[in-house]
């Protein structure tokens, strides 16, 4: 009767901290639509200054959507590594989608330096104030799951792979694979939409 009462509470428990993380997922959704109609407003305003087809390089951005693409198929199958029990491809999987995350961000932070010291920043022009908020803020998200992963990953090493980390760990790959169809979006509006 015990283990029927623990299993009903555990249960309650992964139902409320799914629903408030979709509730979260959302809230984050609306603010990045928000980012995304600014940058849509404002992207031509660049005070006869350069335009983003004058600055962007079209193969790093590439780049960076593989790296992200692959990290979050790396989060996947160590998803699937967790729910087997299995704690040593969960770190395999996991640690390369860490490091897969620290390279894209290295990226990103590349191509901001290169920007600011060319003179570019965010009180430049508008085009700029909405390419490094949308950008930035993306960036900002991409360091919270880095943090994120490497908190929960120490957790994994010290109680193992509980019910309640395997919870922990699906919530953080659902937060990898939303930013994941962000960047998508950035890539194909920001970039992408650049060069057409």
């Amino acid at each position: 009767m015990v283990e029927h009462s623990e299993l009903i509470h555990e249960e309650a428990a992964t139902e409320r901290a799914m629903f408030g993380f979709w509730v979260y997922l959302m809230t984050d959704l609306l603010m990045f639509a928000v980012l995304f109609a600014v940058y849509a407003v404002l992207h031509d305003n660049t005070l006869n200054g350069p335009t983003g087809k004058d600055l962007f390089s079209l193969p790093l951005a590439l780049s960076e959507t593989l790296i992200l693409l692959t990290s979050s198929f790396t989060s996947g199958i160590g998803i699937v590594a967790a729910r087997e029990g299995n704690k040593k491809q969960v770190f395999t999987w996991f640690g390369l989608t860490f490091l897969l995350g620290l390279a894209f961000l290295g990226l990103e932070l590349k191509e901001f330096t290169e920007f600011i010291h060319a003179g570019h920043t965010i009180s430049s022009n508008a085009f700029f104030s909405s390419f490094f908020a949308l950008v930035g803020t993306h960036g900002l998200h991409i360091i919270s799951g880095l943090l994120w992963m490497g908190i929960t990953l120490y957790y994994v090493s010290k109680r193992g792979l509980t019910k309640s980390m395997v919870r922990k760990l699906t919530l953080l790959s659902l937060f990898w694979h939303f930013l994941d169809i962000v960047w998508i979006f950035i890539f194909t509006i920001v970039y992408l939409r650049a060069f057409v």
